[in-house]
């Protein structure tokens, strides 16, 4: 059995334990000794981050491999017509190569908490929001697949990777699972026992 750790990252805090710079990391949230980070969320992103005792496991979830659909509520600016939902899931050029097809679709503003800072939107320019999906793992993919598409970013929060998702989770919280792990790694998964631990103060 695998411990899995479900926590709902803040904005502006790091996916680590320790950080030299004194910016906020993991530690001021939680407490998960043996465990590791499987699959990183950008400092300046939110959402689901998972973290197991696990190495088995931590590859099904991290590794691209395993094509984990991993899903995003992205605000951007400007607003998300036909034209670039076809090229987000087409794949876009990037500096680094082509990305795979993507899952796309635009979605009304969506019920989320509030961001500290809340974000900086100009009056002149419309923003809008879509979901996307991804089976990679590229450096800030998601960021530079919306610039590609003349979307910029202003907002991104992580909602489910795999068939784990943030539910009601808020900032700062997290929820802790038995991963029973098959033999093989690559075979089905069953949890058990959900639990909602606080947020810490």
């Amino acid at each position: 059995m695998a411990r899995l750790i479900l926590f709902n990252k803040p904005f502006n805090v790091l996916s680590q334990f320790t950080d030299d710079q004194g910016r906020a990391t993991l530690a001021d949230y939680l407490s998960a000794p043996g465990c590791r980070v499987a699959g990183r969320l950008d400092y300046d992103s939110e959402g689901l981050l998972l973290l197991t005792d696990d190495g088995r496991l931590q590859q099904v979830i991290a590794n691209p491999e395993h094509q984990k659909w991993k899903t995003y509520l992205v605000q951007v600016e400007g607003t998300v017509d036909a034209a670039a939902i076809a090229r987000l899931t087409s794949g876009v050029e990037l500096k680094d190569g082509p990305t795979l097809a993507a899952r796309a679709q635009p979605v009304p503003a969506p019920q989320l908490w509030e961001r500290i800072p809340p974000v900086r939107v100009r009056k002149t320019v419309p923003d809008s929001w879509l979901e996307l999906s991804i089976q990679e793992g590229r450096n800030r993919q998601v960021r530079r697949m919306t610039a590609a598409v003349g979307l910029p970013t202003l907002r991104l929060v992580r909602t489910s990777v795999g068939e784990w998702s943030l539910d009601d989770l808020l900032p700062g919280q997290c929820r802790e699972l038995t991963v029973h792990m098959p033999a093989s790694s690559g075979g089905r998964r069953t949890t058990k026992s959900p639990q909602k631990r606080p947020r810490r103060q």
